[in-house]
This record gives C-alpha cells, structure tokens and sequence, in this order.
C-alpha cells in the first residue's frame, strides 16, 4: 500500500525531525490497519493537512466518512474525546478511534465546503448559532487554559529571541502581562477549541455547518473565539478583526476585552513557527494593541 500513499505538502514540515520521518514512514501501514479494523473503502488523501492525514473512507454499507492519522502532538491529543463529549452536537461525530494508532474514523461532512466560503456577515451568523453549543462545561482529561497559557509564557521569550526579535518587545510585554492577569480570573470552564477558525467549519447535511479538527482546552468562554478572531479566512484586515470581535462579543454575550486579550495572546503565542515569524499574526496582534 506504500506506493498508493501520496503524501499531502503540508505535511512535509515533519520531514525536519527524525520522530516526523518515522512518522511519515509508518502511515501506510497504520492507513492499511486501520481500514483493516473498520472493513473501510478509502481513497486518495485530502490535499490540505498540516498535521494529520486525512483520506475519504467508506464504511461497509457505503456510508461516507473520514479516517484521520494524526501526528502525535499535544494539541490534538484529546481531539476525540472532545469529539464524544460534543456526540454529533455541532461537530462531526465520532465513529471510531484508535489510540495506539492516533487514529480517528468521524463523519464525512457533504458537501464539506468551508465557512469561508460565505461572505463574512453571514459565517458570524452561522458561527453564533454554533458556539452555544460547543461551550459545554467539562474538565480533565483536557488541558486548562491556565496551564497552556503559562507554557506560552515560557516559552514565547525564548522563542522571540530564537527568531531574533522579529517583533517589537513591547507586544511581548504586553503578551506576557496579558497572560498574568488572565488565567487566574477566568469564569466558568468550559470546552473550547483553540483552533476554530473558519476553515475548520464544514457544509453538511446531518446540520448546517459542523466543526472538524478541534484542538481542545477548558477555559473560559471568551476564549473560545479567539481563532475565528485572528483568522484570515474571513478577511485580513484591521477593519476585519475589529468587526469579528466586535460582533462575537456581543452577540455571545462575552466580555469584549477578555476576548481581545485572549486573541492577542494566541495570536502572539502561535505566532512564531519554526522559528520564523507569521506576518499576519503580527499585523493581527498591533491591531488589537492599537486603540479600543
């Protein structure tokens, strides 16, 4: 089966590592088990992948579905058990998992066009009618936010200077001082994923939209739109940000300046990837520090 897997480009970034070289070495054989396991059709992989693969699969009454290996990082470790907890509830549901293999079976969204397909005004309406229902009180086994926050804090000093200061050291201060007087003044926790931007909402026909792909925390309910926040895929701009900030907040009935500082945090915190600076995290960061 080694010679029908066609490995996506994106995920050539693990090629950098010895673990990601073994790792991309044994997924045909874990995509050849895994279809073995649940008696699956599958298909060639999905194009866009960053970190997991992902091939269209057929269960064994010809029901769609998707069968994702996922590299084994620590954001995407309790994918599905946020899964389960969300059972079909606004996400796609969960049909089976292997954890030896950090293999997941989920439903296939159809027709699986993005969020960002729709004009802005209209993805924040879909949005606000989804996030309700994601924000469900949970806890372990999934990380608290005030845990990864002070990983950030660690290591976004290291890294800034690793990258030589591709940034003002004033959006660090602020970053790190943002963190320290966050995290210990959340309110409720509840599940949030720190990776719900538009590109990660799908057209389906089970409902509207459903999330895929989450890389789940608990935290407070502000947090659980920093991503759609951030993300470009709704529109890149200082006017774009503000306006999905704006209305997020006030449509969820979130408190606006937790929300903006939260976004500043992640956005400065996933800023910086192997060892170069994203632009445009940056550009979203300045724009959130430059005047309320």
């Amino acid at each position: 089966m080694s010679g029908e897997v066609r490995i996506p480009d994106g995920l050539g970034c693990v090629r950098r590592t010895p673990e990601g070289r073994a790792w991309l070495a044994a997924l045909p054989d874990r995509l050849a088990a895994c279809a073995a396991r649940w008696s699956l059709r599958i298909g060639p992989p999905f194009p866009y992948a960053f970190a997991s693969l992902a091939v269209p699969a057929h269960l064994p009454d010809g029901t769609p579905a998707v069968l994702k290996v996922q590299y084994p990082d620590a954001e995407s470790e309790h994918e599905a058990t946020a899964l389960a907890r969300w059972a079909g509830a606004g996400a796609v549901r969960l049909l089976g998992h292997d954890p030896e293999r950090r293999a997941l079976l989920v439903e296939r969204c159809v027709p699986g066009t993005p969020l960002h397909d729709l004009p802005a005004g209209a993805a924040l309406d879909a949005v606000v009618a989804l996030l309700p229902r994601l924000l469900v009180p949970a806890g372990p086994p999934f990380t608290p936010l005030a845990e990864e926050a002070a990983g950030w804090a660690g290591r976004m000093p290291v890294t800034w200077e690793r990258a030589g200061r591709p940034y003002e050291r004033r959006l660090l201060h602020v970053a790190l001082g943002l963190i320290a007087d966050l995290a210990p003044s959340q309110g409720e926790q509840v599940l949030v994923d720190q990776d719900l931007h538009a590109g990660n909402v799908l057209r389906a026909t089970r409902e509207p939209w459903l999330v895929i792909d989450p890389k789940p925390l608990t935290g407070e309910r502000e947090f659980g739109v920093v991503a759609m926040v951030r993300g470009a895929e709704l529109g890149h701009s200082r006017e774009a940000v503000r306006y999905r900030l704006d209305r997020l907040s006030a449509e969820l009935g979130l408190d606006r300046e937790r929300v903006r500082g939260w976004t500043v945090v992640q956005t400065l915190a996933w800023g910086i990837a192997d060892g170069r600076p994203l632009p445009g995290h940056v550009e979203v960061a300045r724009w959130l520090l430059g005047g309320r």
